[in-house]
């Protein structure tokens, strides 16, 4: 365990596909300069985009990780950072080190969403100091964070693993998981959506009922329609598509509701996208088409840019609920590549695969 700092070292980093091979080649440069300060020559740090499998239990196989080291001289560092939200008695679990094969497990979703670069970097060179020590000045402890524990196996071997605190990590993990499932790059997969969408609500523009119907509200009741419309094509989109999980054992439970959270705030964050954009499509017609004057006859009001804007809230919630539902993605999206949930039935071997 005493190695001489002047040991040099040879890493793997291997990152699921999407979120996760984007930050380890966001860090690579950050990562090769903290292990030339830990390390002498001759150091060696790879990257590579692989896929980390489950088995049919849900456990991790490593197998893959180890046939693909050997490819790369046998490392004495194996980093995987993987998508995956695992939890250890509740807590989420951000690192596993396993011993024999130099392999550790980076979660990727409970490192959060925000900030993530530097508890990447810190916990990546932590499960390296660990896989392979070295003496001061480079001590693991100097990337430990303090609302992050160590825990050693009770076994007495060198099996660790690294959880966060239940809430407070448990809300950095949902964080992470939707940062993971991309809405910004999902919201413009609703595009034959909001098309539905504006068709309906157009009728906003036309229908002087909707104008007088919207002067009559108060803000907040506007403002409940919205959340509404929104709520509805939500759960919509969720029961349309088959994006809702259900656990396939009972202590599998917390994961999946890890897994259908982070769904609903991604899809959430979407919709509001699409709504967001219908208000300022609507908008922008009805400052073309109504008249001042011919909206203050009908309404009875002065027709200042809150009325035009109060006209296209109630229209784009119209145009969501009677539009939008009923419509879904669009047909070339994936939807296998969604959500975590999805994602996760591709890592699982089959019983006649394995």
């Amino acid at each position: 365990m005493g190695d001489s700092p002047k040991s040099g070292v040879n890493v793997l980093l291997v990152a699921d596909p999407g979120l996760p091979t984007a930050r380890a080649r966001s860090i690579q440069d950050d990562l090769q300069e903290l292990l030339d300060e830990a390390f002498s020559p001759p150091i060696t740090l790879n990257v590579q985009t692989a896929m980390l499998r489950l088995r049919p239990d849900n456990s991790l196989d490593l197998s893959d990780a180890v046939e693909l080291a050997r490819e790369y001289g046998s490392p004495e560092a194996v980093l995987l950072l993987t998508e995956i939200p695992r939890l250890d008695d509740g807590h989420p679990l951000i690192a596993e080190i396993f011993p024999d094969e130099r392999i550790a497990v980076v979660s990727c979703p409970t490192l959060g969403a925000f900030f993530s670069r530097r508890r990447i970097l810190d916990t990546l060179m932590a499960c390296t100091l660990r896989l392979k020590p070295t003496s001061e000045p480079r001590d693991p402890s100097m990337f430990d964070r303090s609302w992050l524990r160590w825990a050693q196996s009770p076994d007495g071997n060198d099996h660790s693993t690294l959880r966060a605190r239940r809430i407070t990590g448990g809300l950095r993990t949902v964080l992470g998981m939707v940062a993971g499932n991309e809405p910004v790059k999902t919201a413009p997969r609703l595009s034959s959506a909001l098309a539905a969408a504006a068709a309906t609500g157009a009728f906003g523009i036309f229908y002087n009922s909707i104008w007088v119907m919207s002067t009559y509200l108060s803000t907040p009741r506007l403002i409940g329609v919205g959340l509404l419309a929104i709520a509805a094509m939500t759960a919509w989109l969720i029961a349309s598509n088959g994006l809702w999980d259900s656990p396939e054992r009972e202590n599998l439970a917390r994961v999946v509701l890890l897994y259908n959270l982070s769904t609903v705030v991604t899809l959430v964050l979407c919709v509001l996208v699409l709504y967001a954009a219908l208000v300022l499509l609507i908008l922008a017609g009805g400052l073309i088409v109504i008249a001042p004057e011919y909206m203050e006859d009908v309404t009875g009001q002065p027709p200042v840019f809150t009325r035009y804007l109060d006209i296209a809230w109630l229209s784009a919630a119209m145009g969501v609920v009677a539009g939008a539902l009923g419509s879904s993605f669009d047909q070339h999206t994936d939807l296998k590549t969604l959500t975590h949930g999805q994602r996760e039935r591709q890592r699982k071997y089959t019983e006649e695969d394995s």
